[in-house]
């Protein structure tokens, strides 16, 4: 086995702590070539830091991720970070050598994630974005379903990502419902690239954009006794049109972060006159496929541990999050030493910076209240 790549961590909140947990279980990838490995580590808060005292490996623990960047004991930067800190942290990054797995939705909107992008082509250092459920199994019968052309003529896709957390109005208030830590694009930006990397990699950029975008809970406990205003926007419905071997097809996206019963729910789904598939992770070991015959039909399959790269798991054993983020990364690692070969890859900046481009075509519509170019 190749290795180590030895990676560090801007930001030790839920997303830090799940990449120290997947990088932990590295050997669950079976007969993987290359070692990664967790070395050094950067938050702000103490309590934060305390947590990676317990993960094996860590050799660094810092406040100031200047002294990570220093380091010549780093060779990759996973960064998690509110988005307003994203452009210059991942800019650091970059000019200090390093290799780059970004937080989405890379920058707090597209001004920035084209200045973003800039820097990647300049630096020269391999950049990858963060986005793991195209990594389950269902969601990989679904692209290999669209590629073996299976659907006849195509009908629509729908796709979608819905949380329903935020129903609790007394919730505190925190940095991604305020626009100036999460960016005007609002839940756009937090679940959005999730919801379109997997349409963006089929080549079904959207070319116009209807957007339908809610603000439900206006103000929220501040944690101090008072209240504060949270100014993004909750639900985003995109309606687009995308083009689909030569057809103009209606695409919904759908990104809620008040969706009732929706504790973490992605879903796609795509519809064809001879055919169709679903899969939604609120079902993870079902796929349902559709059938056009005498009769039509639609087929449940019961999937199992059939993951991009080889895992130890057995086989009748069903996926979960911890599982689709260690094929994520392992996809980033892969393509980073020249080993992807035709396996799935993570996002790519130019991904990114296209749904950022969807993001703010739905921000003028919802002003205009008309369809807008995207």
């Amino acid at each position: 086995m190749k290795g180590p790549v030895r990676v560090g961590i801007i930001g030790g909140g839920l997303m830090g702590r799940e990449t120290a947990c997947a990088l932990g279980r590295w050997f669950a990838l079976d007969g993987f070539p290359v070692r990664a490995e967790l070395v050094a580590v950067c938050d702000v808060a103490e309590d934060r830091r305390e947590w990676f005292r317990n993960v094996p490996g860590v050799r660094s623990i810092a406040a100031d991720y200047r002294e990570m960047l220093r380091s010549g004991e780093v060779d990759v930067i996973y960064v998690a970070v509110p988005h307003n800190l994203h452009e210059r942290i991942y800019t650091d990054v970059l000019e200090a050598g390093k290799d780059l797995l970004a937080e989405k939705p890379f920058g707090i909107d597209l001004p920035a994630a084209g200045r973003l992008i800039a820097a990647v082509r300049s630096s020269g250092r391999f950049v990858r974005v963060s986005s793991e459920f195209t990594f389950l199994p269902g969601a990989q019968r679904v692209v290999n379903f669209v590629r073996g052309q299976k659907f006849g003529i195509p009908l629509e896709v729908r796709a979608g990502f819905w949380h329903s957390s935020d129903l609790d109005p007394d919730k505190p208030v925190n940095w991604k419902r305020q626009t100036s830590t999460c960016g005007s694009i609002g839940v756009m930006g937090d679940l959005g690239m999730h919801v379109l990397h997997l349409p963006l990699r089929l080549g079904w950029k959207p070319k116009r954009v209807h957007a339908q975008l809610q603000k439900i809970y206006t103000m929220r406990p501040d944690g101090k006794g008072g209240r504060a205003p949270c100014d993004t926007w909750d639900n985003a419905i995109l309606n687009t049109d995308v083009d689909i071997g030569g057809a103009e097809v209606p695409m919904r996206l759908e990104m809620k972060r008040l969706a009732p019963g929706e504790t973490n729910t992605w879903y796609i789904e795509v519809l064809g006159t001879d055919g169709g598939i679903r899969f939604t992770t609120k079902e993870p070991k079902t796929l349902w496929v559709f059938r056009r015959g005498k009769d039509q039909v639609w087929e449940r399959i019961d999937l199992g541990f059939q993951s991009v790269f080889p895992a130890v798991t057995g086989g009748v054993f069903e996926p979960g999050f911890p599982d689709c983020f260690l094929q994520m990364w392992g996809a980033f690692i892969a393509e980073r030493e020249g080993l992807l070969g035709e396996k799935f890859g993570c996002a790519t900046p130019e991904e990114a910076v296209s749904s950022h481009e969807v993001f703010a075509a739905a921000l003028r519509s919802s002003a205009s209240r008309k369809s807008e170019p995207v």
